[in-house]
């Protein structure tokens, strides 16, 4: 369910919350895109000359990028350009009223400014510093360049995708980014609970290649204590079997689980090979997994010769985890999906009623919404500084310097 009227209700979560997004490519932007979908007023502030690239990122309509209505909803857009005097002392006004500043650029380059933490902190000592890159503020790799694709790379996560014969895999989605905008999120509203008590505001550190080092498990544990590296193995696990996608009789693809044991005990009861159960090897997940040629020939077989229609309601009616594997266009068609609101419609100005993924969960007393898509580049530049006490002669005065 979607607002559009533009201003978040009183109740909801996160508002009188102010966040001022400086961040670009795509961990920054899309956590200040999750604390405004509940409520956060997000100020998106771009350079007047170079918008954050993900404008222009990956297909458009009429020139409008599609992939900004999504990382910018919910934010209100002006541009400075920080590096000139009026921007900088424009951003320190901005930051005297905010709560939560979230930036990318490589560590010194805001000190450049003079707009380091120094500077913000005695602007506003309740404020939270964002601070988002590839590997941190300090350590040898701290001035690289850092993205996503380096963090999928180096975290482990590339060596251990893909099949065992074939080379490393790395998402075709910005999978690292995303994990560090949860965790980013996360990290900002533990800064403002403490704050809460403190009374004061502190730094954030988030460094993109630690968070997917921490969803990929217990590697680190297993090695230190076994000396044990984890493999590719493709759509099969190492702890239990049969997990695998399978192709049906129509041509489509289903995916199985069976990390418990009694799933896996109906799974092969369903494709008539119950005798299975009763080797000793099938008591465990890892006894499984040592025999999942067995359990994936098995299960394999039966699936290969039955629809997807078939399959899905039979292993539906035997209570054993099964999915479709699904593209875009059946995600937009998928009944749970469609129960859920997780792809929502929004009205936008420049294009319609637009779909998108929907807020990330459901609050049953202080919902999140969506009150409008991705704005045009500087759409709310003088409303905002109006708001913030410039005059029409500040205003001027800040495009001839060309902090505007």
């Amino acid at each position: 369910m979607t607002e559009t009227n533009g201003t978040p209700t009183p109740d909801a979560p996160l508002a009188g919350l102010r966040v001022l997004d400086l961040a670009t490519l795509f961990a920054g932007p899309l956590a200040a895109t999750m604390l405004g979908d509940f409520g956060a007023e997000v100020i998106k502030i771009e350079h007047p000359s170079k918008p954050d690239p993900s404008r222009g990122h990956g297909p458009s309509k009429n020139g409008v990028g599609l992939w900004w209505k999504l990382l910018g909803r919910n934010k209100r857009a002006i541009t400075l350009n920080l590096s000139r005097p009026g921007g900088r002392a424009t951003l320190l006004r901005l930051a005297a009223s905010a709560d939560v500043i979230i930036e990318n650029f490589r560590p010194g380059t805001l000190e450049k400014w003079d707009l380091g933490w120094e500077e913000l902190s005695a602007a506003n000592p309740r404020l939270v510093l964002t601070r988002v890159t590839g590997f941190g503020q300090f350590g040898p790799y701290a001035h690289r360049p850092g993205f996503g694709t380096l963090a999928e790379a180096m975290s482990g996560f590339a060596s251990i995708t893909g099949e065992p014969d074939a080379p490393p895999t790395l998402p075709p989605f910005g999978l690292a980014d995303s994990i560090a905008a949860l965790a980013t999120a996360y990290a900002v509203m533990t800064a403002l609970a403490a704050r809460d008590r403190t009374g004061e505001g502190q730094v954030v550190d988030m460094a993109i290649i630690e968070p997917i080092l921490t969803v990929l498990g217990p590697q680190p544990l297993w090695y230190d204590q076994l000396g044990y590296v984890q493999e590719r193995t493709g759509n099969r696990s190492a702890n239990n079997a049969p997990r695998n996608t399978y192709r049906t009789a129509d041509g489509t693809w289903v995916a199985v689980s069976t990390s418990a044991q009694s799933v896996a005990e109906r799974v092969m009861r369903l494709v008539g090979r119950p005798e299975l159960i009763d080797e000793p090897w099938f008591a465990t997940g890892a006894g499984r997994a040592a025999h999942a040629d067995v359990l994936d020939t098995a299960v394999g077989t039966w699936i290969a010769a039955r629809t997807r229609t078939d399959v899905l309601a039979a292993f539906e009616k035997a209570e054993a985890a099964i999915a479709p594997v699904q593209d875009v266009r059946d995600v937009l068609t998928d009944p749970q999906y469609q129960a859920l609101d997780t792809v929502t419609t929004v009205d936008d100005p420049e294009l319609g009623p637009i779909r998108m993924q929907n807020v990330l969960f459901r609050l049953s007393a202080t919902p999140g919404a969506i009150r409008w898509a991705g704005r045009p580049h500087g759409a709310d530049t003088e409303t905002v500084l109006t708001e913030l006490g410039l005059t029409p002669a500040d205003l001027a005065a800040l495009r001839t310097e060309g902090a505007l």
